[in-house]
């Protein structure tokens, strides 16, 4: 033991003999010398509530039915049922609760019920804008109809990749069109002779020059050579001349009407190929439109097909053409071309016609793209491209008509799904976008798909944290998700609701094909989960480690041959679970046993007490007793607490320091200042303290310190204090009392040794068998405390003190030495002020002279 540790003391004989007579008289009676009150221990029956299997009228769960309901949830289930029945605008669900307690399963299962009563949603197709093609045209259509109508629009395609070319290959369509050629051509032609021959009668030629046309003076049939004409006399060459100027002009009138004479020639060739196109278009289409006469916006598209075909239909024969001579090549691009065949297709985003009502759907990766949608690309030489085929479907497109079920966490823990989510809630529509189109992140071709509008509940399934902090920090939440379906972690546990429990661990067992359930298991799975609820009057309804439970209690009871599991397989498969994860808790048992952490369990020390913590360790955790010391002094009435000023107190434990502290000034020498240094102090404590449950603790050591009255060590302490000294209820109690039942069995066990719980925790008491024998056979005590009197008498063996008719406590009570303390303390520090007061008058009078 370190020098500073105060020093352990044996209780003296009239200490034992105050506590044998607690325990003796069962608290029944007052105390024969100093103490007022007496607490006695908590009897065996009173430490664990056992379920009784006799109780049952049944053998095996194989005697029970299947429980189709949900078991302790019916706040939650009215929420459920209000949120997916009204019809208004952002009333969508969010469902919290623990993790385990079925919210997924639940609310599938009640929306799927609901669901298969409603309507099938309506079909969903995209249409190429033939116009505005980076803007493809959304359309909604009756049931089932958007699969016939890509099936019909496929054919369509089919039979124009074949007929359209067959027809413009027909000998009509070649003889028409060379009658066209021919005919423009003998007018240009013409135009041409005619200039000649009027050229040739005035001795002028028509001759073609790299420059183009031109005209030269004729002689001996053969054009004049530049000398030759130089030669003639000044009046022929004036007359050439002149002739020459006036065969320009009217070459020039001639070349003029060139062009037109083109336009008009493209202008017949357009008129006979649509004329050709039409002829063998129009009946299909026309009998395409009466299959879908009821349908405006199809009328409309057909016709934009008529009208592109008739407009474009040479290059998409050219586009046809150059596919066919390289397909291996140009394959991929062709069939990826929007400006082919394939621009009359149907992009066919969501379907009803293979479902029987509303559709329910669980998106398990909410990211960006699977929720409202994405448009895909392919490589193109370097480039991507992408046309209205390439738009698919998310997970808001898939249940429109119907309810979406998501994972907030994932849907918070992908970039802009959460905001994007928001936005179509709220906006009633999905629009298609992608993030690095929004960021500006690609430079490529995309598309802006036309809007599809939004008729879908959205549940949102997650723990309490993310509701109440979205609902602080996202203004927009509360408006979007409106209901709340809280879920409880537990049951009430009375006759009717451990049979309801049974029901359910029968339908657990017959799901997952596992081993019928004993009565006798039954019984002790109930108790473990009252263990795992943390009070004796509850259930609790984590399914998913209920479930867990059920497979490795069948594990076992095949591993020993058996047909039905039963309690001791139950009891093996807790065990193990347990001893899985209980490697941390033994070395720390470990480093108590060996003396490196340091912790008494017999004997009496001033100002020190052992107090009680639970640590977590995942899903496991266990009470680990910890020493703490208290040191008083003269002072100006401060308590420190050394874990906060070293920043490993959290607030709470702070709060709590306090409290004990208000206490102090509250109960003792009020009239006075409070006028003491203390310091308290959880000792070896490494990893930081948090919660209020040892502030009783602190304040029974720091009363020891005040009084010198010894505490007896043998006692372990739990529980919070207000400013009144009552002692309040503190969570963990099961696993704080095994821990230190824990270190006492190891060391063995005396018969003086117990732990100090609040009153109110009796209710949440279900320790394990070995402690519970331990006390009926009187080697430990578990004693319920009411208020800091009760527990210091305890402690100590001591009366606490109440103050009598004139306002003083007892001569020779716990309370009367504190508060004699506390007024020496404040009698030395008016004596050291008066004296430093007086000393500074001197000073000054001696200055003065």
């Amino acid at each position: 033991m370190a020098s500073s540790d105060p020093p352990l003391i044996p209780l003296n004989a009239q200490q034992r003999h105050n506590l044998h007579c607690y325990r003796a008289t069962g608290g029944q009676s007052k105390k024969l010398s100093s103490i007022a009150m007496t607490i006695a221990p908590l009897s065996a029956d009173k430490l664990r509530r056992d379920c009784d299997a006799s109780r049952f009228d049944f053998e095996s769960t194989d005697d029970l039915q299947d429980l189709n309901d949900v078991i302790g949830q019916e706040r939650a289930l009215e929420a459920i049922h209000f949120g997916a029945t009204i019809d208004q605008d952002g009333y969508n669900l969010f469902v919290l609760g623990p993790p385990g307690t079925g919210k997924h399963t639940t609310v599938a299962g009640i929306l799927e019920a609901k669901a298969a009563k409603e309507a099938p949603p309506s079909d969903w197709v995209y249409l190429n804008n033939f116009e505005t093609p980076h803007r493809p045209i959304a359309l909604c259509l009756p049931r089932g109809r958007g699969h016939a109508l890509q099936t019909e629009i496929r054919h369509l395609t089919d039979e124009l990749r074949t007929a359209v070319p067959a027809a413009f290959e027909s000998e009509d369509y070649r003889n028409r069109r060379q009658v066209l050629v021919d005919a423009a051509r003998e007018r240009h032609d013409g135009a041409f002779e005619a200039l000649r021959k009027k050229a040739e009668e005035k001795r002028i030629a028509l001759v073609r020059t790299p420059l183009g046309f031109g005209f030269a003076p004729i002689k001996d049939d053969a054009v004049m050579e530049p000398q030759e004409f130089n030669a003639l006399p000044a009046e022929e060459r004036k007359r050439i001349e002149t002739e020459i100027e006036a065969l320009q002009t009217e070459l020039e009138a001639v070349v003029k009407r060139i062009p037109t004479w083109a336009m008009e020639q493209r202008d017949a060739l357009r008129d006979l190929n649509r004329e050709v196109t039409a002829l063998t278009i129009d009946q299909p289409i026309n009998k395409l439109r009466e299959r879908f006469v009821d349908i405006p916006g199809i009328q409309q598209h057909l016709e934009a097909v008529r009208e592109d075909l008739l407009d474009n239909v040479h290059m998409l024969l050219q586009i046809e053409h150059a596919s066919e001579e390289n397909p291996s090549a140009e394959g991929p691009r062709n069939r990826h071309l929007v400006n082919g065949f394939k621009r009359y297709e149907i992009n066919l985003m969501v379907s009803g016609e293979c479902l029987e009502g509303a559709p329910v759907i669980f998106e398990d990766n909410p990211t960006l793209q699977n929720l409202i949608g994405r448009v895909e690309h392919i490589s193109e030489m370097g480039a991507l491209i992408t046309d209205f085929t390439l738009i698919k479907a998310g997970a808001l497109h898939r249940a429109n008509g119907g309810y979406l079920i998501l994972d907030v966490r994932k849907v918070l823990s992908q970039p802009f799904a959460w905001e994007a989510l928001k936005r179509t809630l709220k906006a009633g529509k999905i629009r298609i976008e992608a993030p690095g189109q929004m960021l500006s992140l690609i430079s490529t071709v995309s598309l802006e798909p036309a809007d599809i509008p939004l008729k879908a509940k959205v549940i949102l399934c997650g723990e309490p944290f993310f509701y109440y902090l979205l609902g602080i920090y996202d203004p927009e939440f509360p408006t979007l998700f409106k209901v709340a379906a809280d879920f409880d972690d537990s049951m009430a546990r009375d006759e009717d609701g451990e049979l309801l429990f049974a029901r359910l661990l029968a339908t657990m067992v017959r799901r997952e094909g596992l081993r019928p359930l004993e009565a006798s298991a039954v019984a002790r799975v109930i108790e473990h989960s009252a263990r795992m609820a943390q009070d004796a009057e509850k259930l609790s309804v984590d399914l998913r480690t209920v479930v867990d439970l059920l497979k490795e209690t069948d594990f076992f009871a095949g591993t020993a041959g058996v047909r039905k599991s039963k309690s001791v397989h139950v009891q093996k498969a807790i065990d193990a679970q347990i001893h899985r994860a209980d490697r941390l808790r033994d070395r720390s048992y470990e480093a108590i046993q060996r003396g490196f952490v340091l912790l008494e369990t017999e004997g009496a020390a001033v100002g020190q007490i052992n107090g009680l913590s639970v640590l977590q360790l995942g899903s496991f955790a266990f009470g680990r007793p910890s020493r703490i010391t208290a040191r008083v002094r003269l002072g100006a009435g401060k308590v420190v607490d050394i874990e906060r000023e070293v920043e490993l107190g959290g607030p709470v434990h702070s709060k709590g320091v306090l409290i004990l502290s208000s206490y102090l000034a509250g109960h003792f020498a009020i009239d006075q200042p409070l006028s003491l240094s203390a310091s308290l102090v959880f000792e070896q404590s490494y990893g930081g303290v948090e919660g209020d449950s040892a502030s009783s603790a602190e304040l029974y050591a720091l009363l020891s310190a005040l009084a010198q009255v010894p505490l007896n060590q043998g006692l372990a302490v739990t529980g919070s204090v207000n400013q009144n000294g009552q002692v309040q209820a503190i969570g963990g109690v099961n696993e704080k009392i095994e821990g230190f039942f824990d270190i006492c069995k190891q060391r063995g066990l005396t018969g003086d040794q117990g732990v100090m719980i609040p009153a109110v925790n009796q209710k949440h008491l279900m320790l394990r068998q070995d402690v519970v024998d331990a006390v009926a056979e009187g080697r430990f005590a578990v004693y319920p405390v009411e208020t800091i009197e009760q527990g210091i008498e305890l402690l100590t063996g001591m009366d606490a003190g109440t103050r009598d008719a004139d306002g003083t406590f007892p001569e020779g009570s716990v309370n009367r030495l504190v508060e004699n303390r506390l007024l020496a303390f404040a009698t030395a520090r008016r004596r050291f002020g008066q004296a430093h007061k007086d000393c500074g008058e001197q000073e000054a009078r001696n200055g003065h002279s």
